[in-house]
C-alpha cells in the first residue's frame, strides 16, 4: 500500500525521458556541442521554456516538421532546448524571449537567427531553403498547380509569366488522368518564376464564364498564353511529362529536363558557345571577343564564360578540376533547388570548353537527389507561385 502510494511521488523526481514517437530531438549542455556545434549538419533549434504559452502553441507544429524531415535526421537535425533549464546555452546564444527559433551550420558557434512564420509551410520552406531537402508528408498535399477564376485570371494571364493552363471538369475521366502528370509537371518548373502551370475548373460557378470566352467545349482543353498576351494557343501536342516539358522549352526558353532539373544546355549562351569553339586550344586570343560579347548580353551566365576563358588562359588544367568538383557537389547532394540550378549551369558551361555537353553520370545522380522528393510537397509552393 505504502509503495503504491510513493510510486506516483518517485515519478515526479525522476526526468523523463525523451517520446519515444517525438521526432524532435532534446538539447542539453552535454550534448548540444557534438550534435549542433560540431557535427557538420545543420540544425533548427528551438529555445523554449515549459510555461511559455507560445512555446505551447508552436509544439505540435514543430513536431509535424520534425516527422516531416525524419527520413533525413542524417542530413538536418531539429531540435529543442529547455532555455529555462537550461539558462546557460540560452545566455551563450543571445536568447532573450521564447521561442526563440535559430538555424546552426554544424560548423561554427554563430547561429542564424529565424524570424519567418511559425506555421508549418514557413519552416519546411525554410529548411528547404537551406538545404534542398523536402519534408515527406503523409496524406494528401497541397497542389502546386495555380487553381484560376474568373477573379484571378486577369491577375494572372497576359503579365509577366508564360501559362499553360489546363481546362478540367471534375467528372472528366481524361482529366483525371492528366492531373498526375500536370502536378509532377507544376513541380518540374517550380524554380522558374516566369513559368505557371495553372488549372481551371470550367464547371465552376467561378470559373464557366471564362471558359466559355475561351471558347473550351470539350475537356481537358490545354492552351499556352506567351507572357504579356491575352491571345491563346491551343495545346495539341502528346500528354506526358516530357511533352509538355518539350513544348514548354521552345515556348518559354526554360531548359528543364524530366524530374525538374536543368537539361544540358541549361545557362549556356550560344553566342558564347560559339567564340568557345572558334578558338578550342587558344582561349587566350578569344578572351577579348568573348569580353566584348558580353556587352550585349543580359543573360547571368555571360560573365561566367570570361571567369573561364582568364582562369584556363592561365591553368590548362582548370576546366577538368573545376568540373569535377561542382560534379562532386552535385552528387554529394543536400543543396538548395536554386543552388543546384546554379552548379548545373556552370557545369554545362565548363563542358562546353572541353567539347563535353552530354549529362554525366555524376550530374544526373545529383539531381536526382534534389528532386526525388518532387511528389512529397507542401503549400508554399503554391504560394510562391502566386
Amino acid at each position: 500500500m505504502l509503495l503504491s502510494l510513493l510510486l506516483p511521488a518517485l515519478a515526479l523526481l525522476i526526468p523523463s525521458p525523451v517520446s519515444a514517437s517525438s521526432s524532435v530531438l532534446d538539447l542539453i549542455p552535454t550534448n548540444f556541442d557534438s550534435v549542433v556545434l560540431k557535427s557538420g549538419k545543420p540544425a533548427l533549434v528551438e529555445f523554449f521554456a515549459p510555461w511559455c504559452g507560445h512555446c505551447k502553441s508552436l509544439a505540435p507544429v514543430y513536431e509535424e516538421l520534425a516527422t516531416n524531415f525524419a527520413y533525413a535526421s542524417d542530413k538536418v537535425t531539429i531540435g529543442k532546448v529547455d532555455a529555462d533549464d537550461h539558462k546557460e546555452l540560452g545566455r551563450k546564444f543571445g536568447v532573450q524571449g521564447f521561442p526563440t527559433l535559430k538555424w546552426f551550420d554544424g560548423k561554427s558557434d554563430k547561429p542564424e537567427d529565424y524570424n519567418g512564420g511559425r506555421d508549418l509551410e514557413s519552416l519546411s520552406k525554410w529548411i528547404t531553403d537551406k538545404t534542398g531537402l523536402r519534408p515527406k508528408v503523409k496524406g494528401k498535399l497541397p497542389s502546386s498547380v495555380v487553381m484560376l477564376d474568373d477573379n484571378s485570371w486577369k491577375e494572372k494571364v497576359g503579365k509577366d509569366q508564360d501559362v499553360l493552363v489546363a481546362f478540367t471538369a471534375p467528372w472528366c475521366g481524361h482529366c483525371k488522368s492528366l492531373a498526375p502528370i500536370w502536378e509532377t509537371l507544376s513541380n518540374d518548373f517550380i524554380n522558374e518564376p516566369t513559368v505557371l502551370i495553372a488549372k481551371v475548373d470550367a464547371e465552376s460557378p467561378g470559373s464557366k464564364r471564362t471558359a466559355e470566352a475561351q471558347g473550351v467545349q470539350s475537356y481537358p482543353t490545354i492552351k499556352y498564353f506567351p507572357k504579356g498576351s491575352t491571345e491563346p494557343q491551343d495545346y495539341e501536342g502528346g500528354r506526358t511529362e516530357k511533352d509538355f516539358i518539350d513544348f514548354l522549352n521552345e515556348k518559354a526558353g526554360t531548359h528543364r529536363a524530366v524530374g525538374g532539373g536543368l537539361d544540358a544546355t541549361g545557362g549556356t549562351i550560344e553566342a558564347l558557345d560559339t567564340i568557345v569553339q572558334k578558338f578550342s586550344g587558344a582561349y587566350g586570343e578569344g578572351l577579348e571577343e568573348a569580353k566584348k560579347a558580353t556587352k550585349s548580353l543580359k543573360d547571368k551566365y555571360a560573365s561566367y564564360y570570361v571567369k573561364v576563358f582568364e582562369k584556363v588562359n592561365a591553368n590548362k588544367g582548370y576546366v577538368e578540376k573545376e568540373l569535377k568538383r561542382l560534379e562532386g557537389l552535385l552528387k554529394k547532394g543536400n543543396l538548395a533547388p536554386e543552388k543546384v540550378d546554379d552548379l548545373t549551369s556552370r557545369s554545362n558551361i565548363l563542358r562546353r570548353f572541353i567539347g563535353k555537353d552530354e549529362k554525366s553520370e555524376l550530374y544526373v545522380l545529383g539531381v536526382y537527389e534534389l528532386y526525388s522528393y518532387g511528389t512529397n510537397l507542401v503549400g508554399y509552393q503554391t504560394k510562391a507561385r502566386e
